[in-house]
């Protein structure tokens, strides 16, 4: 793909779900990186295959070709379904520990990548639109009363927040902590906002 040329990829087919012992989460966490720390051109699937630690034909049967793998990196709409998947009396403390969960089982955290696509104008780009229509928008459609996009919007915040410092801190007290803990600490406030 030229920058003359560029096109954003269309998604083309639904996730695959994990399949383990096969080096599919090793690739995706390979194309996470990858995709969003260098500009779609950069990438290659060669790469992203050394980068796991695979051959690029067991990325090509996993994936496909590289536009598709994008739009599997880029596609927030599984981790938003398991997220918000809750009674919203208790929505919060679910995301918290889910998110926590998800983190600790897939050694890479659903939502973070999007922030390595601020400031980007390429095909990065996609993924801050990805975000705010799986992501955000999801949210404010479930939220009750008012200011529901603000609300939502921080709500989004306070995750990516959640999942930066326990990055930040990838030894410290919160990897300690039961998800249960956590959200005890934290679900509180994400709550505050759920509820209006």
């Amino acid at each position: 793909m030229s920058g003359s040329e560029a096109t954003v990829p269309v998604p083309s087919s639904p996730p695959v779900p994990v399949d383990q012992g096969t080096g599919r989460d090793a690739i995706l966490r390979a194309a996470r990186r990858a995709f969003t720390q260098r500009p779609y051109a950069e990438v290659t699937i060669r790469g992203i295959a050394a980068d796991a630690g695979v051959s690029p034909s067991l990325v090509v049967k996993h994936f496909g070709r590289k536009e598709e793998l994008f739009n599997t990196v880029a596609d927030f709409g599984p981790a938003a379904e398991e997220l918000f998947d809750a009674p919203l009396a208790t929505l919060g403390r679910h995301m918290v520990v889910t998110l926590v969960r998800r983190r600790r089982e897939l050694k890479s955290d659903p939502l973070l990548r999007v922030v390595f696509s601020l400031g980007n104008q390429d095909e990065r780009s996609l993924l801050r639109d990805r975000f705010h229509e799986q992501v955000t928008e999801a949210l404010t459609a479930r939220l009750p009363g008012r200011e529901r996009a603000l609300r939502a919007e921080l709500i989004a915040g306070h995750l990516l927040g959640l999942g930066a410092t326990l990055s930040l801190h990838r030894d410290g007290a919160g990897s300690l902590a039961t998800p249960e803990h956590l959200a005890d600490l934290y679900a509180p406030a994400l709550q505050t906002l759920i509820t209006g």
